[in-house]
């Protein structure tokens, strides 16, 4: 923008729209700020969850980022538990017919857990903080859990429940875990992590019929009943309140590469709402992370006051599972090689220490690790200058060796 913005309207108080809040006061900004909540809670962190939450370790306000307080003392009106329904312009409608009207809008709503048709009510899943204590009270009792879907949270909510001495099936659709992420011989490591931890795990299992929050039909004919069934089959951008005002790309909002959503002027949209121009692949991407939430509220509050944003940083995810915590660098899904860099969970061995390196046209493109959190760090940037295959299988044998890492000329513009 040309003219900072005396108003600046926050809908969604999440991890992106918290960031986006306490990057415009770091940058200086003095002006107006309303956050809009669709939830009761203050801002928190999602993560912890299916994590510290879920098992007990962590009572469910550790997880709040900022309190009330803490939200007042960046000079922010909160309107906590008013769900926006309505966007026009830079006016945003409010449940109860209030409307709030700013000079520059971001929209944070993030996304809500997808369900599978004619889902019932009582089948658990696990998207918010209301819905992780309600899990964690029901495996109080519990004594067996179903889970749809092997990713991320799949993985998590199975780990979880076996510490606790449950009995856990896993029903997995595709072929392997994370398959598009992490393609066949990666996937098929990370479905050894659930059969090495007791997980009665089933891959090409297909829904039939969810008969409540205890029964599982498949295709093929099988019922499965277990204490607790939940879906863990991704999320949904949450959209449907905008009624179709905001240009979609095809599973977000269509932004540019600054965050503004295309065709509406004064507005933005950051976290797993809003589908970036990404301009290598050549289309909108959207990416439901916890890196790509706080970079990209970086980057659209620098815009929205015409400041320079940091140097953009290669996306990063992680989740702690079954003892080990697997990390995904940089971009995998467009790989067309896979080759071990450390470690020898590909042929059969311990997958603790594994990393594996994704390669498209020679390039590196993305890294993945299995319980090896300082080593796959060492290649961030080299995932960042898309390093060629040679150079990073060299010095992958010299780190093998004990050799000190290297540090490439991108690194000081990389994450700490």
């Amino acid at each position: 923008m040309t003219t900072t913005p005396g108003h600046i309207v926050v809908v969604g108080a999440g991890l992106g729209g918290l960031r986006t809040i306490e990057r415009l006061r770091s940058s200086g900004y003095e002006g107006r700020i309303t956050l809009i909540g669709a939830e009761a809670h203050p801002p928190y962190d999602r993560p912890p969850l299916s994590k510290q939450v879920l098992d007990g370790t962590w009572e469910p306000e550790r997880a709040i980022l900022r309190g009330r307080p803490g939200l007042a003392e960046l000079g922010v009106a909160a309107r906590l538990g008013t769900p926006a329904v309505g966007l026009r312009g830079t006016t945003v409608a409010l449940d109860g017919g209030d409307s709030v009207t700013g000079d520059a809008v971001v929209l944070a709503t993030g996304a809500a857990a997808r369900r599978l048709p004619g889902q019932p009510d009582d089948v658990a899943t696990l998207r918010t903080m209301d819905d992780a204590v309600a899990l964690r009270h029901r495996f109080g009792a519990a004594r067996s859990v179903i889970i749809v879907g092997a990713g991320f949270i799949g993985a998590e909510v199975a780990w979880a429940a076996r510490r606790r001495g449950m009995e856990v099936t896993v029903l997995e659709a595709l072929p392997v875990p994370c398959a598009r992420a992490l393609g066949p011989e990666v996937g098929a490591l990370a479905a050894r992590l659930f059969t090495e931890a007791g997980v009665d795990f089933r891959c090409g299992a297909r829904i039939a019929h969810l008969k409540d929050g205890r029964t599982v039909e498949l295709v093929d004919g099988t019922v499965l009943s277990a204490d607790v069934v939940l879906v863990g089959i991704g999320a949904v951008p949450d959209l449907a309140w905008l009624d179709g005002a905001v240009p979609r790309a095809a599973d977000g909002l269509a932004c540019d590469e600054r965050g503004r959503v295309v065709g509406v002027p004064g507005v933005w949209a950051v976290g797993d709402v809003a589908a970036w121009w990404d301009p290598d692949a050549g289309a909108h991407r959207r990416g439901e992370h916890w890196t790509s939430a706080v970079d990209q509220a970086t980057r659209a509050a620098c815009d929205i006051l015409d400041a320079q944003p940091p140097p953009a940083t290669p996306p990063y995810v992680w989740s702690d599972q079954f003892g080990l915590k697997v990390q995904v660098l940089g971009r995998t899904e467009t790989a067309d090689e896979a080759l071990p860099l450390h470690g020898s969970g590909l042929g059969g061995g311990e997958a603790k220490g594994t990393v594996v390196g994704y390669f498209a046209g020679g390039a590196l493109t993305g890294v993945v690790s299995f319980g090896a959190p300082a080593l796959i760090m060492r290649y961030r940037a080299f995932v960042a200058s898309g390093a060629d295959r040679a150079t990073v299988l060299a010095q992958a044998e010299e780190w093998q060796q004990g050799s000190s890492p290297a540090q490439p000329a991108t690194m000081e513009a990389q994450p700490k």
